[in-house]
């Protein structure tokens, strides 16, 4: 018999809104009811927000462990780290690497995306903008030649969920189209490209914009390049790094508030610094040195971030958004992104029993991951 457990007395966050004194039943991994009242026997939240569990599609490790290797262990203690925040589905990101290397990570990860402890793969690079590689380095970069994106879609054989790329380098827009044809997410990112670079791109299927502001040209007036073309095409979502160090708080505002609560997705984007204090790390084979949490390249380049999606989710809300707004952001959208609406990003029956419960202040109190805290 599974078992069962009632969570009573909470604000709960459904699809349908806030129910304050609300509960929820658990039976076995998944929600079996949700309502509000009194309820005998129930474990007390105390008030507490109860919120669907996070979902993370952008993550590169965390608690010293990174996922731009071929250790299963160090995955796994990334995974742990993040799912100890709230994050309880999520992709393992990847960065530049030469296409053998890359096609070893993938298949190393590949196990874990089977088992169900990751969602899927996701490919920052290396089909990115020399101009704007950020913490990827130049000298690896490539065009996504159709051999080689085929290579990397063949060493993933499915667990690949998105793939980031420069929609002004040669061949973009047939990836996008092979990206697109084989059930993988084609996002923008990493690009110099101008405005009438960006739209063909959209129009061959690309929907997600990697980082927004972040590794893109800047927003001009004359020429809105990257930012312009995604944040106001309603068939793009839009990833914000909202550790407000990446995005100024009125960035943050403007973005979420023109894309909506439909079209934004909260990213972390964290390293393996995450939770593993100051030091000197690795992203990929750049050495990247992390002062007062904020990971950087010699030359004072942002190299990712130490964010988890719990500081993620109360940073949006203290810039202004809705509580409702922030659950989209953190949990219904990226789910409905991968194709898991139907199994997670909210709390409503039938879907699993992924919860947050946070404190007055939103600061974490505890986490459940298929109705087993954490």
């Amino acid at each position: 018999m599974s078992s069962s457990l009632t969570l009573a007395g909470g604000r709960v966050v459904t699809p349908d809104g806030i129910l304050d004194d609300g509960w929820v039943r658990i039976s076995g991994t998944a929600i079996e009811q949700v309502g509000t009242g009194p309820v005998a026997g129930a474990e007390d939240l105390a008030g507490r927000l109860v919120v669907p569990g996070f979902v993370d599609i952008h993550c590169h490790g965390g608690g010293g462990g990174s996922f731009t290797g071929i250790e299963v262990d160090q995955a796994l203690t990334a995974i742990d780290t993040h799912r100890a925040h709230g994050t309880t589905t999520m992709l393992a990101s990847l960065v530049t690497a030469p296409l053998a290397d890359l096609s070893k990570q993938i298949s190393a990860l590949g196990e874990l995306v089977t088992d169900g402890r990751l969602a899927g793969i996701h490919l920052e690079g290396p089909f990115l903008s020399a101009a704007r590689c950020g913490a990827h380095d130049p000298a690896i970069l490539r065009p996504p030649e159709t051999e080689a994106v085929q290579q990397l879609l063949n060493a993933g054989q499915g667990t690949i969920r998105m793939v980031t790329l420069a929609p002004e380098l040669d061949n973009s827009l047939n990836a996008i189209r092979l990206l697109v044809d084989n059930g993988v997410i084609a996002a923008v990112g990493h690009t110099d490209a101008l405005l009438d670079q960006v739209v063909p791109a959209v129009d061959a299927g690309a929907t997600v914009a990697t980082h927004l502001f972040n590794g893109m040209r800047p927003l001009h007036h004359r020429e809105p390049g990257p930012i312009g073309a995604l944040l106001d095409d309603e068939r793009v979502t839009v990833e914000l790094i909202c550790d407000l160090v990446h995005l100024h708080p009125a960035i943050v505002k403007l973005a979420a508030g023109h894309a909506g609560a439909g079209r934004t997705v909260l990213i972390t984007d964290a390293i393996s610094a995450t939770s593993a204090g100051d030091g000197i790390y690795e992203l990929g084979k750049l050495p990247v040195t992390v002062t007062d949490g904020e990971p950087r390249l010699a030359d004072g380049s942002l190299a990712g971030s130490t964010l988890t999606m719990d500081a993620a989710f109360r940073n949006l809300v203290e810039c202004g958004l809705p509580v409702a707004d922030a659950v989209h952001a953190a949990s219904t959208r990226p789910a409905e992104l991968l194709g898991m609406a139907d199994r997670i990003g909210a709390i409503r029956p039938g879907l699993a029993a992924d919860l947050v419960v946070l404190d007055d202040d939103l600061s974490l109190h505890a986490v459940m991951k298929d109705g087993r805290w954490v």
